[in-house]
């Protein structure tokens, strides 16, 4: 039963979260001392954004790194009914899109520090592996 209880607490300990509200994320980057990783994705249509869902920001090296380094936000504009979103969450991610993404681009990935100011852009899928996408970060956050 312990090692069933260690196993559960492993799987569940880099478990990442991606928040909705960039401005809830600039807070908790600030008091963490992490960068902003925003995802603008097409989740239910955009053939590349579910690519860099799957391949990349869903690998485990990815989730790893991120929980101890990256405050995640997805700005997901869906187009399936059954997929649609809250009135607030579709303000919230249009508000971002007007900021960050106003030509409409995606997949589009940006890191950004605590103050919104980006460091690093991705333009569409990054044909890489994570740990690749991952040294980019790290090479961006020593800047």
């Amino acid at each position: 039963m312990k090692m069933l209880s260690i196993a559960f607490m492993m799987f569940f300990s880099s478990a990442v979260s991606w928040l909705g509200d960039f401005n809830v994320a600039r807070t908790e980057a600030a008091q963490e001392h992490k960068l902003i990783l925003i995802n603008f994705s097409g989740s239910d249509w955009c053939g590349p954004c579910i690519r860099l869902r799957k391949e990349i920001l869903e690998s485990e090296a990815f989730e790893t790194y991120a929980a101890k380094n990256l405050v995640l936000v997805r700005a997901d504009f869906p187009r399936q009914k059954k997929n649609q979103l809250s009135p607030e969450q579709v303000k919230l991610n249009e508000a971002l899109a007007d900021k960050y993404n106003p030509d409409g681009k995606f997949p589009y990935t940006l890191l950004v520090d605590q103050n919104g100011k980006v460091l690093f852009s991705w333009d569409g899928f990054p044909n890489e592996k994570p740990e690749q996408f991952i040294g980019q970060i790290e090479d961006n956050r020593a800047q």
